[in-house]
């Protein structure tokens, strides 16, 4: 089953605590959510650079 990073995001913006989304979506794990996050973070995370 393929979840996309977006809707585990969408899911702790909602206000969802960890457990609740694992309740939620019981084909994850704890280590899911964590890759999410760090995904996320990598994807947000590009430098500017000034001239």
């Amino acid at each position: 089953m393929r979840i996309r990073v977006s809707d585990v995001l969408d899911l702790f913006a909602a206000g969802l605590s960890e457990k609740e989304i694992l309740e939620e979506m019981p084909d994850l794990e704890a280590e899911d959510l964590r890759a999410s996050l760090l995904y996320a973070s990598a994807k947000l995370n590009h430098p500017i650079l000034v001239p």
